[in-house]
């Protein structure tokens, strides 16, 4: 018992979102410091001529995002964000990370006193001389402690019980394992670190080497090849955390947050698949997000613009030869081949 009863609010219910909601809304269940009753916030649209919000609270299933798996029915769909957090202790967003920043707008002001944040948000922001990380931008917004969960996530996989282990960074050591208990199931493994920035920048950085992965898978090229793409990208994320974050620590990126996320990615997962689409099919990003993704976004490419644009500003661009390549073909029209350009004498 954490000697108060925490009330939780789920900020965002896509293909993510609702696979999570469907754990914290079972979880909460059977512990007795959680109210039972979970809030999620859905941006509302129309599916088949009904209120997306009106079909989870009457269906209890995600149509549109998750279809064919069931909802808790304490999980209860909220249109409007404002009403959603009201009275919340908990927040767990898990929204594209384009939109943090307009909702954080929403709620400020509205939150209870005593709330805590966790982000399941991979993705960063460009900041004033340098890059800001989600869980920041909360922070700065909203006035509150925020946490992380990063790991091997794969929605769909999570939402049919297939066992995975995921990785919650939070600084405290009392709200630790409370963030463990709203997720942890007996096949959900949640491992504890005080390493947030790493686990959140594992997250993020893992998008840009999916999108190599899946350029090789487009141009036809095996797993030798794949192997020393994840192999490269996974000394290329290390080396820009240590280059621009203090703290970092080597171990976090053997916990599912790092090597663990960084394959599954590579080998499942939209940024990929997206990636191997560009490559065979000559069409814009834009283009196969709004025929493939079914509403959902890419995380990959604006991740790299922005690394991109401050790896260049620190004259280090070509240290990562990979983050460049994948920059380089999603925005400058480079060809697939360029993948590999300069790994050869790579000194990583």
């Amino acid at each position: 018992m954490s000697g108060r009863t925490w009330k939780i609010c789920l900020i965002g219910s896509g293909n993510w979102g609702s696979a999570i909601a469907k754990i914290v809304g079972e979880n909460v269940q059977h512990h007795p410091d959680f109210e039972n009753e979970v809030n999620m916030w859905v941006f509302e649209e129309m599916v088949e001529g009904q209120k997306l919000t009106e079909i989870i609270n009457t269906k209890h299933e995600n149509v549109k995002y998750l279809p064919g798996i069931p909802l808790p029915a304490n999980v209860r769909a909220v249109p409007d964000v404002a009403d959603a957090v009201q009275g919340a202790t908990i927040l767990v967003f898990v929204l594209p990370h384009q939109f943090v920043k307009r909702i954080c707008a929403q709620i400020a002001g509205k939150i209870a006193p005593g709330a805590v944040a966790i982000s399941l948000i991979k993705g960063v922001d460009e900041a004033k001389g340098g890059l800001e990380l989600t869980s920041t931008v909360i922070e700065r917004e909203l006035g509150l402690d925020v946490s992380v969960l990063m790991g091997a996530n794969i929605a769909n996989e999570v939402a049919r019980e297939e066992f995975c282990e995921t990785t919650i960074g939070c600084r405290s050591d009392y709200m630790g394992p409370i963030l463990k208990r709203v997720f942890e199931t007996p096949y959900f493994r949640v491992a504890l670190t005080h390493d947030v920035y790493t686990v959140e920048l594992c997250g993020a950085l893992k998008n840009i080497v999916a999108c190599a992965a899946g350029f090789a898978d487009g141009l036809g090229l095996g797993s030798n090849t794949k192997a020393a793409i994840i192999r490269i990208g996974m000394m290329e994320m290390i080396e820009f955390a240590r280059m621009f974050y203090e703290g970092v620590r080597d171990v976090t990126f053997f916990q599912s947050c790092g090597v663990a996320d960084l394959i599954t990615t590579c080998y499942g997962g939209r940024n990929r698949k997206v990636s191997e689409a560009l490559v065979r099919t000559g069409k814009s990003l834009d283009e196969l997000e709004a025929e493939m993704l079914g509403g959902q976004k890419l995380q990959g490419p604006p991740t790299a613009l922005e690394v991109h644009k401050l790896l260049a500003e620190k004259n280090v661009v070509d240290k990562f030869p990979l983050f460049r390549n994948v920059h380089d073909i999603c925005y400058n029209k480079r060809p697939g081949t360029d993948v590999l350009k300069g790994l050869i004498g790579s000194r990583l």
